[in-house]
This record gives structure tokens, sequence and C-alpha cells, in this order.
């Protein structure tokens, strides 16, 4: 589903012009992006958490040569899904 597919859905369902719906998607996306890139994690109740997980440095390898690199530390953004949506998944 695209950005422009969910604000369709808002709406329809809210009765909103489509413009409007889509800033509306836009500015919640904005909000869970900013909020993780400030380390927060964001709930959202019976749908699941979004949180940022920090990778340590570590020794990789280059495939080409076999010589050992350094990969560098990174944050990622993991979501873990609430018990309703994996209930509803397996339904």
């Amino acid at each position: 589903m695209k950005i422009a597919e969910l604000a369709d859905q808002v709406a329809t369902a809210h009765e909103l012009p489509k413009a409007e719906a889509k800033r509306v998607v836009e500015t919640v996306l904005k909000a869970i992006a900013e909020a993780a890139a400030g380390g927060a994690e964001v709930q959202l109740a019976g749908f699941g958490k979004f949180k940022v997980q920090d990778k340590p440095a570590r020794q990789g390898r280059n495939p080409r040569t076999g010589e050992s690199v350094e990969i560098a530390a990174t944050r990622k953004l993991a979501f873990v899904p609430a018990k309703a949506l994996k209930d509803a998944l397996n339904a």
C-alpha cells in the first residue's frame, strides 16, 4: 500500500478531501520518523510499536578480496506488531 492509497482510505472513512487526508497521513509518518530519530519508542495501541535498535560496530569480510573490513555502528528502526495485529494476520 502506498501513501496515496492510505490517504484515499482516510479520506473516504472521514469524508475529507484527498489532499487534506494525504497531509494528515504524511504528518503522522513524519511524527513517527522524528520520534524515532530522537531515539523514542512509538507505541500504537492495537497495532504495534516502532523502536530504535543500536547495532554495534563489527568486523566483516570483503567477499571479493577476503580482506577484513570494519563495519560501522548503526541504528535501525524495528517494528514489533501488537498481539491484536498478529492474531488478525494469523486468523
